[in-house]
């Protein structure tokens, strides 16, 4: 089994303002909630069911409120068409308070289960309907023609860490494509496809999005195959590898700070493959 890295924060006090951000919203927005918590990547978020909503608090420090992430979920609901399954949008709330800015979004309670919970990591075989794969490939299409200027992945990532953590010069990316940017196993549900978590969508390189799914599939072999055949159209061209690359480098850098550790080799071993050259030793 893979471990959980949606956890709650590890300082007590952090744990504390969060549920506390999490009443005030609550409050303001006149709900009730049920059902267990849940919490984002490091605990940047706190969740919960609320009636036939679902009721997310996002925290930041205030000087950093604003921008990509913490507007992706509201210019998603606005700007992506319906045909990309997805949670609707049905209210917000801003304030501060003390040097935290927080974000509330209540949308759509989803009761179809995530692919994995807890990690992004597929530990099994999920058995998905072909049915499935076609809705998947349906979104992905539709998302690409979405025209944003939001940056999913930056050049200047590339720039920066291409060496370091692949051990190649980095390649300037021409081909651009918008989409989700964390395309992972648990912002998938099953056997009904609905992708969640919008906060960090947008334009980048083409290849993106299907090379880091499959690198989350590694894991589990036959499952990364069935994700290599269905879009095979992109990662079999030369900007489908490079964006690969991209996503592989990025999971190499989240590796190296001990995030997803025994993925790493797995990492490791496909950017290698596509490199055809040993990668730099962490």
């Amino acid at each position: 089994m893979t471990a959980p890295v949606f956890t709650a924060p590890e300082a007590a006090e952090d744990v504390t303002r969060m549920r506390g951000a999490f009443a005030v919203a609550v409050r303001a927005l006149h709900l009730t909630p049920s059902g267990p918590e849940v919490w984002g990547w490091q605990g940047r978020t706190l969740g919960r069911r609320v009636g036939t909503s679902w009721l997310r608090v996002v925290s930041t420090l205030s000087e950093k409120a604003g921008g990509r992430l913490w507007e992706g979920t509201a210019l998603a609901d606005a700007a992506v068409p319906r045909t990309v399954p997805r949670p609707r949008l049905r209210n917000l709330l801003d304030w501060t308070y003390g040097s935290y800015a927080y974000r509330a979004e209540l949308t759509e309670f989803i009761t179809t289960p995530t692919v994995v919970v807890g990690s992004p990591l597929l530990d099994r075989d999920p058995n998905l309907p072909d049915t499935w794969w076609r809705d998947l490939r349906g979104a992905s299409r539709a998302l690409a023609a979405v025209p944003t200027e939001r940056e999913g992945v930056r050049q200047s990532w590339i720039d920066r860490n291409f060496r370091s953590f692949l051990g190649v010069d980095p390649p300037r990316i021409h081909e651009l494509t918008t989409g989700h940017a964390d395309l992972h196993w648990a912002n998938l549900t099953a056997p009904t496809l609905i992708v969640l978590d919008w906060e960090g969508w947008g334009r980048m390189p083409v290849g993106y999005d299907p090379g880091l799914l499959h690198a989350y599939s590694l894991p589990v072999p036959a499952v990364a195959a069935r994700v290599r055949h269905e879009f095979a159209d992109v990662l079999d061209t030369p900007a489908g590898r490079a964006g690969e690359l991209v996503a592989l480098g990025q999971l190499l850098q989240a590796c190296s700070r001990g995030v997803h550790s025994h993925l790493a080799p797995l990492v490791a071993r496909r950017a290698e493959h596509l490199i055809g050259a040993p990668i730099p030793t962490p």
